[in-house]
């Protein structure tokens, strides 16, 4: 037991750089916490950090020490989660990160639907358009859209989305329609900060797929007030179904360059660090995810 504690505390001042911000994270004082590694040093008989009165940097074998370290931690979050999983009833904390227009649009029905299925479980989540380290930052589940890069995460396909481009009829009207995607230089485009690739609008030609740069008056790094703008009158959007997909339903978005736009379908994900996917709490929580959101509902093809 003792030395899976230096272990996670070693793992704790890898991950965020330094004593002081890992201490904080664990409850502990700097000092307690150097004087756990130091011991785990010791019996090891190696450096694992490289102190500096500024910093503290892995040494070479404080990187091998450590992508160990990571597989013991996992596997002992595996067995525990195994074994008080075994006939037990979900319960305990859920701690979720997700983009804030996936939770304002997907689970502001789904979460209330799930707490009353499962009263024991609590959901702690976190929204934001910052993408974080789920293995640093104590995440159980995160959600993410795209295409996924961190191999090291545990991932569950829950869903699918298709990007639109639209517009609202009071802009159209104001603005006019683009008939051919070259049009779209006239025009007003609301981009995604941050996400270069997004700003280059995928259409298809004569002579094969041509990604269109197009600009516009305003970036943000929120999807989600993309769509408030878009509705209200602003501009012209490219976003996912799962987001403007009431809003075309409604009348309040039209969509546009149907016959040359390629939506370009992208997987919506939950991903998880190694071994907490077998948690019980958080197993019926990405299954109920899954449940709830397989046929992709926000799919406006369907209508």
């Amino acid at each position: 037991m003792e030395a899976g504690h230096d272990l996670a505390a070693f793992v704790k001042v890898a991950d965020r750089g330094g004593f002081s911000a890992a201490a904080e994270d664990l409850g502990l004082t700097p000092s307690a916490l150097s004087k756990l590694v130091s011991r785990l040093e010791e019996r090891l008989g190696a450096r694992l950090f490289a102190r500096s009165t500024r910093k503290v940097s892995l040494t070479p074998e404080g990187e091998v020490y450590l992508a160990h370290c990571r597989d013991i931690l996992a596997a002992m979050e595996a067995a525990d989660a195994e074994i008080s999983a075994a006939g037990g009833r979900p319960q305990g904390v859920v701690r979720v990160n997700v983009g804030s227009a996936f939770a304002r649009h997907q689970l502001d029905s789904f979460v209330p639907d799930f707490c009353a299925r499962y009263p024991d479980v609590h959901l702690d989540i976190a929204v934001t358009d910052r993408l974080i380290d789920v293995l640093t930052e104590g995440v159980d589940v995160a959600i993410r859209t795209g295409t996924l890069s961190d191999s090291r995460l545990v991932a569950r396909k829950i869903g699918e989305s298709r990007r639109y481009i639209c517009a609202s009829p009071d802009y159209l009207a104001r603005n006019g329609t683009p008939r051919l995607p070259a049009d779209l230089v006239s025009h007003n485009c609301l981009l995604l900060s941050n996400f270069s690739a997004l700003a280059r609008w995928p259409f298809m030609t004569p002579e094969g797929l041509n990604r269109m740069q197009v600009s516009g008056r305003m970036t943000c790094d929120s999807a989600d007030l993309l769509l408030d703008y878009a509705v209200r009158g602003f501009g012209i959007v490219r976003l996912g179904d799962m987001l403007v997909g009431d809003a075309i339903r409604r009348g309040d978005l039209v969509t546009l360059l149907e016959d040359h736009h390629v939506e370009e379908p992208y997987g919506i994900w939950a991903v998880m660090p190694p071994g907490r996917n077998r948690a019980l709490r958080v197993r019926v929580f990405v299954d109920a995810l899954a449940e709830a959101f397989k046929d992709s509902p926000w799919n406006i093809a369907k209508d």
